[in-house]
């Protein structure tokens, strides 16, 4: 099964000015922490955040937190973690999520592949 996302940077850019809390409900504080360390943190919560639609597109989740679907980081590839409704899902199929991240100034996207 295969999951994939889009997203306009600037849109939810706009939704973080205008609602700073929904930063805490979408994110986990380590992704929040590895978005800090980068000049426009947007585009990396961007990518984070198409990471966790995609998972959940793949999964067929009707139901589930954002916290659900962590983006780890690593020094290759970036990993996700499951947990929740996300991981017993994941049980339930017998099956692990493998992620890609792209994002351009404008624009995140993110594939999600279970195995």
């Amino acid at each position: 099964m295969i999951g994939i996302d889009v997203l306009e940077v600037d849109r939810l850019e706009r939704a973080l000015e205008r609602r700073p809390s929904l930063a805490a409900r979408l994110f986990t504080d380590a992704e929040l922490e590895y978005a800090a360390a980068h000049a426009r943190p947007a585009i990396h919560l961007a990518a984070r955040f198409c990471a966790k639609e995609a998972v959940a597109k793949a999964l067929a989740l009707d139901a589930w937190a954002f916290a659900d679907v962590e983006v780890i980081a690593t020094s290759t590839a970036p990993e996700v973690r499951l947990s929740g409704r996300a991981a017993a899902r994941a049980d339930e199929l017998g099956v692990q999520a493998r992620i890609s991240l792209t994002h351009t100034r404008d624009t995140a996207a993110a594939v999600a592949i279970l195995a």
